[in-house]
């Protein structure tokens, strides 16, 4: 029998994780817990798409630094595991679009809807977000 940690091949080599630096983005994201945080950013701007609700707030310069994210699913996504799994890949969006189209000193909360966030192709998604993004930081009217 194996260790736990040989691979799958059969080789003996053990298995090596990447350097954190590799996998890490240029601009680490903030995940948002505080309540407070969420309620200012429901009062700011914010776009719809097809797969989710984008909330974004410009926070003042001595508030916090870099770009900070939070996610939310309400009941009527479904019961937890549907939660669960559209903020799973909410947060995969996040990490993909965020430190490229994001803007530093803004506060983002991602809220999924119903049926959708769940099951709409990632590709999908991910333009979703990237147009909500647009959308927000654009020219205000």
């Amino acid at each position: 029998m194996t260790p736990p940690e040989a691979p799958e091949d059969g080789s003996n080599q053990p298995r090596v994780k990447p350097p954190a630096a590799s996998v890490c983005a240029p601009e680490t994201l903030i995940v948002l817990k505080k309540r407070s945080d969420f309620l200012k950013a429901a009062r700011a701007r914010r776009q719809g798409t097809a797969s989710m609700m984008v909330q974004a707030r410009k926070r003042a310069l001595d508030e916090a630094p870099g770009i900070r994210v939070g996610f939310t699913c309400s009941k009527k996504v479904g019961n937890a595991v549907a939660r669960n799994r559209a903020k799973r890949r909410l947060r995969e969006a996040a990490r993909a679009v965020l430190p490229v189209s994001g803007q530093v000193g803004w506060d983002y909360v991602l809220i999924g809807r119903a049926d959708v966030t769940a099951s709409r192709p990632f590709d999908a998604l991910l333009d979703d977000l990237r147009y909500a993004l647009r959308k927000v930081h654009g020219p205000r009217k």
